[in-house]
Order: C-alpha cells, then sequence, then structure tokens
C-alpha cells in the first residue's frame, strides 16, 4: 500500500510539473504577443503624432507649391518625396504631403532656389541597409520593454492579470474569530462536524486505529441559516488555515481557467496543511453534466479538475473540503459520492429553542431592559433563519435609539418583527376614509373568523397601517408552542381565515376590491397542497400528484399526474375554496355587531392588540 501511494503521489507531481511547464510557456508566447501588439500600436502613434495625416498630390504640385513658397520642409526618399507646408507645420496634426519622385534634372535648382529666397529646409534620407537595422532593433528595444513590463505585472498579480490564480480569501492567521459558540440553533449540524475537527486536532489516534478523516462535507439548506459561518466556525474550532472562495469565482470567460484555479487552490492547501478548503454556493461548478440540456465546456473543466483533485490529495495531511449549497438536487452525482463529500450536513431553519438561542447570540454586545422576552420573540418568528432574526436585533436596537432611548425593549424587538418581514410604516400613503373602512372589515374579517373557529392560533396584533412591502393592513397569529405538524381540520379553518376578508367586504359593502389578491394566493397553494400532496382529498385519496423542486430555494410544484387529473384537481381546489368562502360568509353574517364594533375601533386606533381585539369580541358577543 505504502509503494502504491508514493507512486501515485509522483506521478501527480509529474503531471503538475508538465501542466506547469505547458502554462507557462503559454503565458510566454501570449506576453510575447501583447508585447508585439503593442510595440506596432505604439509606432502607429508615435508617427502619427511625429508626422501627422499624409495626402497624396501630383508631382506637378509639389513644384507649384515648391515655386510659390509654400513649402516648409522637403525628404526625399529614392521612390517617393514627403513635404510639409508652411500654414500647419508647427501643429500636432500637422499634414504631410507625398508624391511620387521623378527623374528631374532641374529639382536640385528649385530646392536650391527655394530655400535662398523661401527658407525652405530639404534632405535626403538614407534608405541603406544599417538604416533598416536601426529601425528594426528598435522595434526589438521596445518589445522587449513591453516583455518584461509585463513579466513584472504578472509577478505582482500572480499570473497574466491574475488569470488562472486562486483567488481565494485565506486567513493565514489561522483565526477566523469565529467558533461554535457563535453558532446557534444548530447543534446536529454543529455534532456532525466536531469529528473533523477533532480529527485535525488530534490526527494520531484516527490513524492508529485505520480511520480515515472524511475528504470533504457538504453543508446544505436554505439561505440564510449560518452555512459560511459554521464553515468558519470548523477552522476557528481547529485553529487551522481557512480558504474561503465562492464557486463562481472558478469561472472565467477564457476555457481552462477554472481548472487551474482548482488546482492552484489546492496546491496552497497543501503547502498549508493541515487546512480547511470552504467552497459557497458550489452548484455554481458543481451542476449535473446532462448532455441533453447542453454542455458547458469551462464550468464541465472545472468540475473534473475539482474531482480528480479530490481523488488525489492524501487525507493524512490533514485537508479538509467543505462546501455550501441550497440547491443539491442539481449537484453531479459523482461529486456526491463517498470519497469526495462523504457527509452531507443538513443545516436547517433553528426550532424555537434554537431561535432563542440564536436571539441571544446576536444579542449579547446589546444593552437590554427587563422587559425582553426571547422566548415570546421565538414564537413570533417562526420560521425565521438566523440571518433573519441578527436582522431583528439589530433594527429593535436602531428603533430604541431613534427613540431616543438607552436600552432596547420587547415592544423595539416586536415592531421589528414587523420591520423585517412586513416592511416599514409607509407614512406618504393615506389611505382615503372609504378605503380606510373597506382595509378595516377586511382585516377584522380575518380576525374574527380565528376567534370563531376552533384549531387556530391566537392572534397578536391587527393593523390598518400601510406598510412598505405592499400590505395596505394584516392580522398577526402567534403561536401558543412551536408545532412540526398541521392536521387537515387546521388547515381547513386556515382556508376559512384567508377567505374571511373577502367575505367581510362582500357583506358589509355589497361589493369586493382586489385587496384579496394575496389571500386567494395562499388559500390556492394551501388547498393544492392538500389535494395534491397531503392526500386530504376524498377523491383522490393518497396519492401524490405534486412533487417538491427546489427544496431549499422557491420549493417550486412539479405535476406527476396526466391533463385529465390535472383538470379534475383544479376543479377539487375550485369546490375546496367555495366551500369554505361560504362558510365564512355564514360565520360572519351571525357576528355582524361584533365585526362592526371591532372594525369602528379599529379605525380609530389603526392598530389594537390581540387582547384589545378579544375584549371588544367579548362585549359583542
Amino acid at each position: 500500500m505504502e509503494n502504491q501511494n508514493t507512486n501515485g503521489n509522483e506521478n501527480n507531481g509529474n503531471s503538475g510539473e508538465g501542466g506547469n511547464g505547458k502554462g507557462r510557456g503559454r503565458s510566454i508566447l501570449v506576453m510575447l504577443v501583447i508585447s508585439i501588439i503593442l510595440t506596432l500600436l505604439f509606432w502607429k502613434a508615435y508617427d502619427r503624432i511625429a508626422n501627422g495625416t499624409q495626402k497624396e498630390i501630383p508631382y506637378s504640385g509639389f513644384i507649384e507649391m515648391l515655386e510659390k513658397g509654400e513649402v516648409n520642409e522637403v525628404e526625399i526618399y529614392s521612390t517617393k518625396i514627403k513635404f510639409t507646408p508652411n500654414d500647419d507645420s508647427n501643429g500636432l496634426n500637422k499634414t504631410t504631403y507625398v508624391t511620387v519622385a521623378i527623374k528631374d534634372d532641374s529639382l536640385a535648382n528649385k530646392l536650391k532656389f527655394a530655400h535662398q529666397k523661401y527658407g525652405t529646409q530639404y534632405k535626403g534620407i538614407d534608405e541603406s541597409s544599417s538604416a533598416i537595422i536601426g529601425t528594426v532593433l528598435s522595434y526589438a528595444v521596445m518589445i522587449i520593454a513591453f516583455y518584461l513590463f509585463l513579466s513584472l505585472l504578472m509577478r505582482k498579480s500572480g499570473g497574466l492579470m491574475g488569470v488562472g490564480k486562486a483567488n481565494a480569501k485565506i486567513y493565514v492567521e489561522k483565526k477566523t474569530g469565529v467558533t461554535f459558540a457563535d453558532v446557534a440553533g444548530e447543534e446536529e449540524a454543529k455534532e456532525s462536524l466536531t469529528e473533523m475537527v477533532d480529527f485535525l486536532h488530534n490526527p494520531k489516534k484516527y490513524l492508529e486505529i485505520g480511520a480515515k478523516l472524511p475528504k470533504g462535507a457538504l453543508l446544505v439548506g436554505p439561505p440564510g441559516t449560518g452555512k459560511t459561518l459554521l464553515a468558519k466556525a470548523v477552522a476557528g474550532e481547529a485553529n487551522v488555515p481557512f480558504f474561503s472562495m465562492s464557486g463562481s469565482s472558478f469561472i472565467e470567460m477564457y476555457v481552462g481557467v477554472g481548472a487551474s484555479r482548482v488546482r492552484d487552490l489546492f496546491k496552497q492547501a497543501s503547502q498549508m496543511a493541515p487546512c480547511i478548503i470552504f467552497i459557497d454556493e458550489i452548484d455554481a461548478i458543481g451542476g449535473s453534466r446532462d448532455s441533453r440540456r447542453g454542455s458547458d465546456s469551462e464550468r464541465e473543466q472545472t468540475l473534473n479538475q475539482l474531482l480528480a483533485e479530490m481523488d488525489g490529495f492524501d487525507t493524512s495531511k490533514g485537508i479538509v473540503i467543505l462546501a455550501a449549497t441550497n440547491r443539491p438536487e442539481v449537484l453531479d452525482k459523482a461529486l456526491l459520492r463517498p470519497g469526495r463529500f462523504d457527509r452531507r450536513v443538513i443545516v436547517e431553519k433553528p426550532d424555537l429553542k434554537g431561535r432563542i438561542d440564536t436571539l441571544k447570540v446576536h444579542s449579547k454586545n446589546v444593552k437590554m431592559d427587563e422587559s425582553v422576552d426571547f422566548k415570546e420573540l421565538a414564537l413570533a418568528t417562526s420560521g425565521a433563519v438566523g440571518a433573519d432574526l441578527a436582522n431583528i436585533i439589530n433594527e429593535g436596537a436602531l428603533a430604541a435609539v431613534r427613540a431616543g432611548r438607552t436600552l432596547v425593549s420587547q415592544q423595539d424587538l416586536i415592531g421589528a418583527v414587523e420591520v423585517v418581514f412586513a416592511g416599514k410604516e409607509k407614512k406618504d400613503r393615506l389611505l382615503s376614509a372609504e378605503e380606510k373602512r373597506i382595509v378595516a372589515y377586511h382585516e377584522v374579517g380575518h380576525a374574527l373568523l380565528v376567534a370563531l373557529q376552533k384549531h387556530t392560533e391566537p392572534i397578536q396584533r391587527i393593523t390598518i397601517v400601510p406598510r412598505t412591502m405592499g400590505a395596505l393592513g394584516y392580522v398577526w397569529q402567534v403561536p401558543e408552542e412551536e408545532k412540526y405538524l398541521e392536521s387537515k381540520a387546521e388547515l381547513m379553518a386556515d382556508l376559512v381565515t384567508l377567505l374571511g376578508g373577502r367575505a367581510a367586504e362582500e357583506l358589509k359593502f355589497n361589493s369586493i376590491t382586489t385587496g384579496a389578491a394575496n389571500d386567494i394566493e395562499q388559500a390556492t397553494n394551501k388547498a393544492r397542497a392538500m389535494i395534491t400532496m397531503y392526500g386530504m382529498s376524498d377523491k383522490f385519496g393518497m396519492v401524490q400528484l405534486e412533487s417538491i423542486e427546489g427544496q431549499y430555494l422557491d420549493r417550486n410544484l412539479a405535476l406527476q399526474c396526466s391533463d385529465e387529473t390535472a383538470t379534475k384537481i383544479d376543479k377539487e381546489i375550485r369546490d375546496m375554496l367555495k366551500a369554505s368562502y361560504l362558510k365564512a360568509k355564514k360565520l360572519l353574517a351571525e357576528h355582524m355587531d361584533a365585526l362592526d364594533a371591532i372594525a369602528a375601533f379599529l379605525i380609530e386606533k389603526e392598530t389594537i392588540t390581540g387582547k384589545e381585539f378579544m375584549e371588544i369580541f367579548a362585549k359583542s358577543e
């Protein structure tokens, strides 16, 4: 086994040297060509400045101008005569006249006469071999000068304008400034990576028993969950150099540059081992090689080189590859097999406890008063990721400063939740009195159906203040506890609640508006999911009719059925929504007094709490 490994390393070394030799030869040739082109452009520009523009005229015209004293300077060649007129001879863009040289014995006398009378200067130009050699030498000196300049530029930039050089961010001080203590809400992910950290600290105990360090770990999860932060924490805990590079940074317009950057990255990592290589957004280079969709030569060469490098390095040196993506379904199968990315670490949205811990981490340097309740805030931010929670803490601190306080209160943080998810209050959007009434009844219609039904979540706040993200008003519900499952009864209650705004408008004003667009969208999606994915339809039963594409991004649904079945699904959705709408109208019609009382209070106050809502509702019943 040792001999095999040694030979393998030698072969890899020779291959690398051959590749580097070819790369250097190619760079020298490119620099030489560029130097020649720059020299020609320089001489062309110099000639244009020195001689100006050239204009051909007949020989008779030259003689006529010479005799009239209009010629300033004459240069006589073997086959042509060049001269400049008096009028613009001192200008930067002077005009030079050219005429064909004709055998004229009287020309010498005419030039002598013009010189004596008008001061015309004339000379013959040496066109011998020595003059040609001098010109060639001038070109050669200029080419060498440009070549030396480009060579100096390459040394400073690490390649021809940096092309082919891995531009990874390298934390060479072995300190990323981040440890596992800075990453909250991802305990399972941290446990999966702790073993890698321990191997980098104490490789001997693993090697003695014959265990090998996993070559790579793929961090998978939605945007904002802390995949990059977790990778930095691994490097911080292991106290080793950390190479960070985005997948898109490998790709250039030149084919082969990405592969060259992959080679250079692993070469640098080998020199600084033990270390960690982190490739963010690896789907940019690791996408599936599907011939049916066409090919991208640069991306495929980069991927092939990455696969070869991951197979080629020795794990005993302590090189760990971490990569992050939120599109694991598009990655090439060869990249995911054991021996390359051995582990898949799921970095999910944090649960209730995880959100509480994350809020504590992000607020450790923020001054807060005794009213702050992280559990209440965590319940109000169900579905939020770490980046959202960090933003909420910061927005709360900014709100406290704007209010002139030195401590952040719970009210600041609750307001920050609204700012992050709904946008700021839009102060310049003033609703007319009639529109304000419509919006108020619309929102109270939602809220009243929450109170009238079982299997619903309590109301935190109702507002009719327009927000920058487009909402003219909304009802904010906060669960009493973290939930991972929803029953059919809860989903049906949600459908009725979502359609309650439109129902209230129709009952009170005998007309409908465009304000229910988002409600209808949400209700349609929820009803479709119940039928096609959750098996909650009596007509179709437990059959999956749609699948999810892009699990961690947009979660698009793709139909897995015939057109005939799709038509039946559409009819089933319409029937379900129609039944929910009729139920919403029936419940609201039975409680119109409560609807009017709560709407009147909301129009006056614009924003009311869940407690105020329930008090008015209790009095109206």
